[in-house]
């Protein structure tokens, strides 16, 4: 089973510049009063966009590599 994880926001950090909601390429972030959230789990594709542009690094975006045996 394959779990999604999607970036985390600190939104103690996030100043509501809203970079990385107007450069999102896939439309997955939307601002909100609180600051910017995911639309849903699907809509992500995990490029890392959001995490480069952040000027006071809000957004992480960790990976992990998961090997497979069969």
């Amino acid at each position: 089973m394959s779990e999604r994880i999607l970036p985390s926001i600190n939104l103690s950090l996030c100043t509501r510049c809203n970079l990385c909601v107007s450069q999102c390429p896939e439309l997955a972030l939307i601002m909100t009063n609180d600051g910017p959230i995911f639309v849903d789990l699907i809509t992500c594709s995990y490029c890392g966009v959001c995490e480069e542009l952040c000027p006071t690094g809000a957004i992480r975006a960790p990976s992990s590599v998961v090997w497979s045996v069969r």
